[in-house]
């Protein structure tokens, strides 16, 4: 994207979020009572707000997300060996889940009716606002290595386990509605780091975006250990 043109989007959803800020509330906790496919593909391009205790707040764009829906979907059967995961899925939509990833949480958002394990995944976020309490907790060299991954974001945005089970429109953490993402401008992949599932197309980025994450999509059997690691572990 060219300078000019990234600094007009930038103005733009400054601007959403702090009509977002205002307003107290972003998508309400129903919005994700849906197919975890169809919430993952509308979420590109939403904004995270995070507002810290002290007041400060912190701002990204979501350019990444993946879908996990159980009841069809077969990489769900790690969920069974994580403590407490099968309950916290199946818990009311539209609440903050980590699913751990080597001991690194990962930011989900849980979908579906309760009673359904269901979720979203965020794999990665553009920087709007607040980067410099962002590198507090992540001093990198490289921007973009800010907030490209899923547990990358989770650090930077300072998604804090006091987070888990509280509802995506809370005062702490909410979601606000950004600049809308044409079809042609949305890239879907198999998820990343799979075994079983690795055909579903259920990742959906923004093309070109520099903060999408370097995982690359499952294609089933070997390296998908490997992909996750790399994807999902780095700091």
């Amino acid at each position: 994207m060219a300078p000019g043109a990234w600094t007009a989007q930038f103005r733009k959803l400054s601007h959403a979020v702090c009509a977002g800020l205002s307003a107290g509330a972003g998508p309400a906790p129903e919005f994700f009572a849906g197919d975890p496919v169809a919430v993952a593909r509308a979420l590109l391009g939403a904004v995270m707000v995070r507002v810290l205790p002290d007041g400060v707040t912190l701002a990204a764009r979501i350019v990444e997300t993946e879908a996990y829906d159980c009841p069809r979907d077969p990489s769900c059967h790690v969920i069974a060996r994580l403590p407490g995961a099968a309950a916290m899925m199946a818990g009311p939509p539209g609440r903050v889940y980590y699913h751990l990833a080597y001991d690194q949480p990962l930011l989900n958002v849980i979908c579906r009716p309760q009673g359904v394990q269901a979720s979203i995944l965020v794999r990665a976020a553009e920087p709007l606002l607040g980067e410099e309490r962002m590198r507090e907790r992540r001093p990198v060299k490289r921007r973009v290595d800010l907030t490209n991954g899923p547990a990358k974001l989770v650090q930077a945005l300072h998604l804090d386990p006091e987070l888990r089970g509280q509802p995506i429109n809370g005062p702490a953490f909410f979601l606000v509605p950004g600049e809308p993402v044409p079809d042609e401008q949305v890239t879907t992949t198999a998820r990343v780091g799979l075994r079983q599932g690795a055909e579903l197309p259920w990742r959906f980025l923004i093309t070109g975006n520099a903060w999408v994450s370097p995982g690359k999509p499952s294609v089933g059997g070997g390296g998908a250990q490997r992909e996750r690691r790399r994807a999902e572990g780095e700091r």
